[in-house]
């Protein structure tokens, strides 16, 4: 069986250049992005990198590649990262890791935003199959709660626990993690503005018209996609 998610990570790997500045995000596609850079020695020799993850700054530590972190950066060639999901305008919804606020801090310095992965991340437009993920100081918890139940319709907000602790999942950052299930999910030029304003909120896991083109690996082969914005 072909594994998609390695076929989308070589495709990637033609995009880089030598002596490039690489952002990496997270995720299956991405750890093999960068096993495939550490055996390409000639090419990772003159490369330099930064990531959102713990994770995947590990692999490429582990592999001896120049690593730094992202508040020693200020611009990258290309941003490479995954997603749950994203639409014909490359609109994209990352939810799992909790990490988005740094993956949108990276994908705004870089000069390409790319999302990879396999064909089942792609739909027409986004759904509600995965939560918004908003992170919020601590002090601003239940104003932001307050405030998105009178704002917004028919939601299930959950704070974000954890299963191997007790008590509220942190992040990078020293801040809470809110799941926002929406029965449907209103414009999303209005709900990116509209989340921003709250205060206390950092950042939101909705990426609005940030990524510049997507690679996805299907049974058809590779498939770039451009976006289709209105």
């Amino acid at each position: 069986m072909t594994d998609h998610k390695l076929e989308a990570a070589k495709a990637a790997l033609k995009l880089i250049k030598p002596n490039q500045t690489i952002g990496l995000g997270a995720g299956t596609t991405i750890a093999h992005l960068v096993n495939l850079l550490a055996a390409d020695s000639e090419l990772s020799g003159t490369l330099s990198f930064t990531s959102s993850s713990f994770k995947t700054t590990v692999l490429l530590a582990g592999h001896g590649l120049n690593v730094k972190s992202p508040g020693l950066v200020n611009s990258l060639d290309i941003y490479f990262d995954g997603c749950d999901q994203f639409d014909i305008q490359l609109n994209a919804l990352k939810c799992g890791g909790g990490i988005h606020t740094t993956e949108k801090i990276l994908a705004s310095m870089a000069r390409e935003f790319i999302i990879i992965g396999d064909n089942s991340k792609f739909v027409p437009e986004l759904d509600t199959t995965y939560p918004l993920v908003i992170e919020v100081i601590p002090a601003a918890l239940q104003v932001v709660i307050k405030r998105f139940t009178n704002d917004f319709a028919d939601i299930n907000i959950n704070l974000r626990t954890g299963t191997q602790k007790d008590g509220a999942v942190m992040s990078d950052n020293g801040n809470m993690l809110l799941d926002v299930h929406f029965k449907q999910l209103p414009a999303l030029s209005q709900l990116n503005t509209h989340i921003k304003m709250l205060p206390g909120v950092v950042e939101h896991s909705l990426f609005y018209q940030m990524a510049s083109k997507a690679i996805i690996a299907g049974e058809e082969g590779i498939n770039i996609v451009e976006p289709v914005r209105r």
